[in-house]
């Protein structure tokens, strides 16, 4: 799926915690983490001191913080349009075993914003807890975990090693608020709230532009859909996929929120495949996903499949229009937008 799926490891024992608030303080000494990352000490410029109210309290930033870590899925995207280089960050797509550069610094969209510095890794998609250990030892300052599933358990061991601000207060779901209130929530955590604003904007009158020059999307509805252990996964309409897809006009598939439970997807039973039977679906899939899509008869025998009326967006691979469409960020967002109106006006 690309992002945010599940897999049991073992959790970190009360012994382990304690042993990770004492690397906070040997961290200073006999560390091979270097006192500083090239182009990570940048988070000036922004209004200090600063307050921001989050899903587990509220937290105050005293000044620019120069070590900041991402503990969000794409939370570093935002860190990096906002002229802050994080020092740690989560694999959103799993990088090979063994392979460099991290395919989560190369993307069109951020490669030139990383620049020479080179992130550690603090937790992998499909890990259940972050590294605290070796999030202590890269010593930050702050730690922005907004587009995360962060626990309160998660917090609470965070915050023994740098202040932390959460998703915000009022997303009760992980990963349900609007794209735009995740950017605003890590731009007032580094200060820069107005900047933030501005960006958004941007971005939001590009979407109108879009839509006004599109009204025929607004006749129909769509549901945005993946291919995930031999099962179709549509996203709700909260996700930020789903978002998108509404953002440039067209009727979001509210019947998959019904059966999701608050997830940001639901997996589909053979018995329940014409839920997705919208006018138009988008498939985001690299391609060996896409090929066993397309060979799934349920699927082929959907109105709209056999109309034409599908989008197909490659994910990781090519392009990877279907990655600048999951991540949602504001760097991702320009390319997102226009290639996701222009496959939409080519398909069907």
């Amino acid at each position: 799926m690309g992002q945010r799926t599940a897999m049991t490891w073992k959790r970190l024992t009360a012994v382990a915690a304690a042993a990770v608030v004492g690397a906070t303080v040997l961290a200073g000494c006999g560390s091979s983490t270097p006192a500083s990352t090239p182009g990570a000490n940048n988070a000036s410029g922004g209004t200090f001191p600063t307050k921001v109210e989050h899903f587990f309290g509220t937290t105050e930033i005293k000044e620019a913080p120069k070590r900041v870590l991402s503990l969000g899925y794409t939370d570093d995207q935002t860190l990096l349009a906002l002229g802050v280089v994080p020092v740690g960050m989560v694999d959103q797509y799993t990088n090979p075993e063994g392979t460099k550069p991290d395919i989560n610094t190369q993307w069109a969209w951020v490669k030139d914003k990383w620049g020479s510095a080179t992130p550690e890794v603090v937790m992998k998609n499909g890990d259940t807890e972050p590294n605290y250990e070796k999030i202590a030892q890269l010593r930050p300052d702050l730690i922005v975990a907004v587009y995360s599933e962060a626990t309160q358990d998660w917090y609470d061991k965070l915050t023994k090693i740098a202040p932390v601000v959460g998703r915000t207060k009022e997303e009760k779901e992980p990963f349900s608020a609007k794209w735009q209130d995740n950017v605003l929530q890590i731009a007032k955590a580094v200060g820069k709230g107005d900047e933030g604003a501005k960006l958004i904007k941007g971005l939001d009158d590009k979407l109108a532009d879009a839509k006004k020059a599109n009204p025929d999307f607004a006749n129909q509805t769509a549901s945005v859909v993946t291919w995930y252990k031999d099962a179709i996964v549509p996203f709700t309409t909260t996700d930020v996929r789903g978002q998108l897809v509404t953002g440039i006009g067209f009727k979001g598939n509210s019947k998959v929120d019904e059966i999701a439970g608050g997830d940001f997807s639901a997996k589909l039973s053979p018995e329940k495949i014409d839920l997705i039977n919208t006018d138009r679906i988008f498939v985001i899939a690299d391609k060996a996903d896409a090929d066993a899509l397309k060979n799934f008869q349920l699927f082929a025998n959907l109105p709209a499949v056999k109309a034409g009326k599908v989008t197909w967006l490659l994910d990781s691979e090519g392009p990877a229009v279907g990655a600048a469409i999951s991540q949602a960020t504001l760097p991702s967002l320009p390319y997102a937008i226009d290639e996701l109106v222009k496959s939409a006006k080519t398909a069907g």
